[in-house]
């Protein structure tokens, strides 16, 4: 699978999305707003909480009753109690944290405060991550398919830190009809020698890139088109492949100070 040299990008500006929406039919009424059409291969990256937000997937802070383990990990990383409630209610495992943040393990990966987040969401309620994205995705892959006559990509993304870096980059949260990682092993490189070790997060680089265009405040542009995909539109389902914990290089090395 090769991705080509040039891409063509597009955002999707829409109306401000609210509980019951459907994500799918917002995305298709704005490209045709915009005079843009649906074609095979093009890639459909979309914020998770946008998706989320139609799903349903906010909270009312005043309507949560805190436990004294949230209470407790609240005073610990000066978080409002009630979020630090949702955060143990969503997340597998919480390992540690900063003033303002707990780094958790959830759906198998490394996420601050569960993805649980406040940013473009009314005043006292938080967004909680889509309960499950790869459904999602596919739900809304099949209506635009159906719509233009066409196959292609859909992508949920969110953004994340690395470790040691300022900033966030794109993270897939669930991808389908592409297959969100690339095997590059066996290529050779410019002097001749095989890979060995090297997959490409082909499905996070293109989050990234759309997010450059999406923004994280209150551009909205909750989806963006990635034109000139050169990779397979494939039909079967296709889990994101996480690392074993014990296979992870920043895991594996992690002192948990968590109390879950």
């Amino acid at each position: 699978m090769n991705v080509r040299s040039s891409l063509q990008i597009y955002g999707i500006p829409t109306p401000v999305i609210v509980p019951g929406d459907s994500i799918a039919d917002i995305i298709a009424d704005s490209l045709d707003r915009a005079g843009i059409i649906l074609k095979d291969r093009d890639v459909l990256v979309l914020a998770e909480s946008a998706v989320a937000t139609a799903e349903g997937r906010i909270v009312c802070l005043e309507d949560v009753c805190v436990s004294p383990v949230a209470g407790e990990l609240a005073k610990k990383y000066l978080l409002d109690p009630r979020e630090m409630e949702l955060i143990l209610q969503e997340c597998d495992e919480v390992i540690g944290g900063v003033p303002g943040a707990v780094l958790t393990i959830t759906d198998g990966t490394l996420s601050p405060n569960a993805g649980i987040d406040s940013s473009n969401a009314p005043e006292g309620h938080v967004v909680l991550l889509p309960e499950n994205p790869v459904q999602s995705a596919s739900k809304i892959r099949l209506v635009l398919e159906k719509r233009y006559s066409c196959k292609i990509g859909v992508i949920i993304g969110d953004s994340r830190t690395q470790p040691l870096r300022l900033g966030c980059v794109g993270i897939a949260l669930a991808t389908s009809g592409i297959n969100p990682v690339e095997d590059a092993r066996g290529a050779c490189d410019l002097y001749n020698k095989p890979l060995t070790i090297t997959h490409r997060a082909v499905a996070d680089n293109m989050v990234s890139c759309a997010q450059l265009i999406m923004g994280e405040a209150g551009e909205g542009i909750p989806g963006v088109i990635i034109r000139g995909f050169n990779g397979d539109i494939v039909d079967e389902p296709i889990e994101m492949p996480l690392f074993s914990p014990d296979e992870c290089m920043y895991y594996s090395n992690i002192s948990r100070t968590g109390l879950k």
